[in-house]
């Protein structure tokens, strides 16, 4: 990727963390990014997967999900801060996006006891199903992987699993439709001096059509970096369940 590319989009994601309480439109980041605003939605939707949009809207609810895990804020307060307006708005949005309403979230303490899917949807009786595979000087425990519509881990997902660990995984009865494989993980690298940190993985789409009978999409899990979108949907704590094993071949 080219790094003056790299660096404009950098700086819009810095200017959407530095403002996400105010009203910020394309014009603005494009701004920042020091590209025309065409130019700018096009290389940013490539560098990240996302519209510029699509990009804030999900800081912003991932930031509400920091305040809410974290400090006694009221969800009101919260929703101001996050930029919204209107509280109902937001609730509507972060229930949508994260799978449980503001204040269940905060009751949970962050982290969901099972994740809301979409498993009543029909399945076409295809599977998913592929390699999560892992640099081999890293160490990653427990991998939720999962089915969405976009490129971000967001909403119900058509199906997922959580798995001990990167291997061979399966997806099975998937809904027709296409297909983005997210996973997401803790772990660890020789380089890490400060814990465990979030990796993620992402391929797709996966089309699913009538008379397709399985589809093979294999996943590099890697550590997160700052042009990831947030992972919103709530998961149950996957750092807790992380043990020391065998490196992944």
């Amino acid at each position: 990727m080219d790094e003056i590319v790299r660096q404009a989009v950098a700086r819009a994601i810095v200017t959407m963390r530095d403002n996400l309480g105010e009203r910020l439109t394309i014009d603005d980041l494009a701004r920042a990014a020091m590209f025309s605003k065409f130019h700018f939605t096009r290389v940013f939707l490539r560098v990240t997967g996302l519209s510029p949009g699509r990009f804030l809207s999900a800081l912003r609810l991932a930031e509400a999900k920091r305040l809410l895990a974290t400090t006694v804020i009221s969800v009101a307060d919260i929703s101001h801060q996050v930029g919204y307006n209107s509280v109902g708005t937001f609730s509507a949005r972060f229930s949508g996006s994260v799978g449980v309403s503001p204040s269940r979230y905060r009751q949970l303490h962050g982290m969901a006891p099972r994740i809301a899917g979409r498993q009543a949807q029909p399945g076409s009786g295809a599977t998913v199903r592929g390699q999560l595979r892992v640099a081999t000087d890293a160490e990653v425990g427990p991998v939720f992987v999962g089915l969405f519509a976009a490129r971000i881990a967001e909403g119900a997902p058509a199906r997922h699993a959580i798995l001990p660990g990167p291997g061979p995984y399966a997806l099975t009865d998937v809904p027709l439709g296409s297909w983005y494989v997210l996973t997401h993980a803790y772990g660890t690298t020789p380089l890490d001096n400060h814990g465990l940190r979030p990796f993620t993985g992402l391929t797709g789409p996966v089309t699913i059509h009538r008379g397709v009978t399985a589809s093979l999409a294999d996943v590099r899990v890697r550590p997160r970096h700052g042009f990831d979108p947030p992972v919103l949907l709530a998961l149950p704590d996957l750092r807790q369940a992380v043990v020391s094993r065998p490196l992944a071949s």
